[in-house]
């Protein structure tokens, strides 16, 4: 196992943000990252896990304690059944299973990061979740101080949601088991109306599985969110608030503050979210309260391509990009009474 001290953790994040940790171990083994883990507790030293960095904002003053870097490795399909160790990475493991002819994750293709990281938020895009195919996850519970295996109920998942992220710290994913659909080399049907528009398709119909990888990956590249060194656009989160859901009564009170602000003519994007609940879109909120893409005149801005990521112009600082989301989050409470809440972690710092 890799150790570094006063390591940088920048170079690990996707905003190429952060000060440096105390320590840095790299994992390539489910033994090596249960040891790390158990030698953090005994020692009493904080512990910070790292898959692929795409969901994290790190304090400038870094981490005090132990970074866990997880580069495990395990790609193993039996028939429709897929094992991924939590190190890999996710985009290229959606690649393979398309290659394979199978479907169900096709259409969250180029979304950054490790494939351990996705039950945690409950990855999802273009209208589909991780949690509609993911059967079991097996993890390290430092509570029971054991490895156990939770199967998709126990979970809890919801929208960006899991047990996971409800229980912080608690858990250290080492596989994901997915149960995915073999359709004869087609997509399952799609659910997503700017997609199945690209394909030219009714939604609900499928599609070749590497047609509706393909679009998606487009689709997100011309949005900013397929990572590339070269674009600072790229230098993001991806998407740094989740879309809010409201209450019937909530979302008539937001209503009302649209009218008021745009004219009885504006309609905001409304989705079923559960019972009594309505899905509004952050990106919508965010460009009618004044922040468009590219907003912005220092070193962290909102992207050119999408108004629902922040992105590092290439010298910002972390404390940067939380002036420019504060900004962003109240102006959007001010505007329509609604307070959009951050997607990605932090770590010594809040919002």
């Amino acid at each position: 196992m890799q150790e570094l001290t006063d390591a940088p953790l920048a170079p690990l994040t996707t905003f190429r943000l952060g000060g440096p940790a105390t320590r840095l171990l790299t994992a390539t083994t489910d033994d090596e990252v249960v040891a790390a883990v158990r030698e953090a507790e005994a020692a009493g030293t904080p512990l910070l896990v790292i898959g692929g960095g795409s969901n994290l904002v790190i304090g400038d003053k870094g981490f005090e304690g132990t970074a866990l870097r997880i580069a495990t490795r395990g790609f193993t399909l039996d028939g429709t059944d897929l094992t991924l160790a939590a190190g890999e990475n996710w985009s290229d493991a959606v690649a393979r299973t398309v290659e394979a002819g199978l479907a169900g994750i096709e259409c969250l293709a180029g979304i950054p990061g490790s494939a351990g990281a996705t039950p945690i938020q409950n990855v999802g895009a273009y209208g589909q979740e991780v949690s509609s195919t993911i059967t079991e996850v097996v993890a390290y519970d430092r509570t029971a101080g054991e490895t156990v295996t939770l199967s998709n109920a126990e979970c809890a998942f919801s929208y960006r949601h899991s047990r996971f992220k409800e229980h912080p710290g608690r858990f250290v994913v080492l596989r994901v088991r997915f149960a995915l659909e073999d359709a004869g080399g087609l997509s399952a049907p799609i659910k997503y109306a700017e997609t199945a528009r690209t394909l030219g398709v009714e939604a609900g119909d499928r599609v070749p599985a590497a047609d509706a990888r393909e679009t998606v990956l487009k689709l997100r590249a011309g949005k900013g969110m397929v990572l590339d060194p070269e674009d600072h656009d790229t230098w993001s989160a991806g998407s740094f608030f989740t879309n809010p859901v409201l209450t019937e009564d909530g979302y008539a009170d937001f209503l009302a503050r649209v009218h008021e602000r745009l004219g009885a003519d504006a309609t905001p994007p409304a989705f079923p979210a559960g019972e009594g609940r309505v899905k509004t879109s952050a990106a919508w909120l965010i460009d009618r309260a004044g922040f468009p893409k590219g907003y912005g005149d220092g070193p962290a801005r909102i992207s050119t391509k999408h108004t629902l990521a922040l992105t590092n112009r290439g010298e910002a600082t972390t404390e940067d990009l939380l002036a420019l989301a504060r900004e962003v989050r109240e102006g959007v409470r001010a505007a329509f009474g609604v307070t959009l809440v951050n997607e990605p972690v932090t770590v010594g710092v809040t919002l």
